[in-house]
């Protein structure tokens, strides 16, 4: 909860500085961010013990699970809306960050559906791998194998449902030595009580529960990067609100620059 706390005072500060258009330059220097960026723009250099004490997104790959359709009209902890956006829009902070993503569907022609139209869209880069009907992504020799590629030992873990398809990999992989956070609002199960179930499973293992805005937030960082742009467009995605108050005070400065 340390995190959490931390993270949210992180962003709430970042937001303020958001309103500064000093911050922003053209997207187009988004590519030219290095992977460091996000430690090179502060101005203080954290101790070893206060980095680790944060999500590290150059150590990272995102693992989406089983976002299928099919799945979805069994979920009833979450609001499908909700689930869909913070989905997507995970992926498009790993894609923004350059963390690798690898997703799978367990039974993508059966009676679980497809994996949802919009995804693949925000994600280009994103490795797909087809299980062979494994209910745990991690019985997969693939699928592991893929992560394992990467040469990352932290997940990011998000899926449909939290209680299984979520948290049996979650599961596995801390236990074979990986980091691992879930997201859990970009997951979703068959009842609020099977995903506080299996939260509390997965906490007491030492996995970290996480929201999508957390993650936003500890990849991003801080402001003073050249694609401060690109990021704040990606809170807007994920709170629909944060997208409001920027909209505003966009119009705002509008209005102030014709009256001058």
């Amino acid at each position: 909860m340390t995190t959490l706390r931390k993270t949210f005072l992180a962003l709430t500060a970042g937001a303020a500085m958001l309103l500064q258009p000093a911050a922003f330059t053209t997207a187009a220097n988004a590519q030219e961010a290095s992977a460091t960026l996000h430690l090179d723009g502060l101005s203080r250099t954290p101790t070893e013990a206060a980095n680790n004490a944060l999500f590290d997104p150059n150590d990272a790959v995102l693992l989406l699970l089983d976002h299928q359709t099919g799945l979805f009209q069994t979920v009833n902890d979450i609001s499908i809306e909700e689930l869909r956006r913070n989905t997507v829009a995970l992926a498009k902070i790993a894609e923004q960050a350059n963390i690798p993503i690898i997703y799978t569907a367990s039974e993508p022609d059966g009676s679980n559906g497809p994996i949802m139209d919009e995804l693949p869209a925000a994600m280009p880069s994103a490795q797909y791998v087809a299980r062979k009907g494994e209910v745990s992504s991690w019985d997969n020799a693939d699928f592991v194998a893929a992560v394992e590629a990467t040469g990352r030992k932290t997940l990011v873990i998000a899926g449909v449902w939290t209680s299984v398809c979520v948290a049996f990999p979650a599961l596995q992989a801390n236990a074979e030595g990986y980091d691992v956070f879930v997201v859990m609002d970009a997951s979703g199960d068959v009842s609020k009580m099977a995903s506080d179930a299996a939260m509390t499973r997965m906490a007491a293992q030492g996995i970290v529960p996480v929201t999508t805005n957390t993650i936003l937030s500890e990849t991003h960082r801080t402001w003073n990067r050249p694609d401060a742009a690109e990021w704040g467009k990606l809170y807007g995605e994920v709170s629909p609100g944060y997208h409001a108050v920027t909209e505003s005070f966009n119009r705002a400065q509008e209005a102030a620059k014709s009256a001058e």
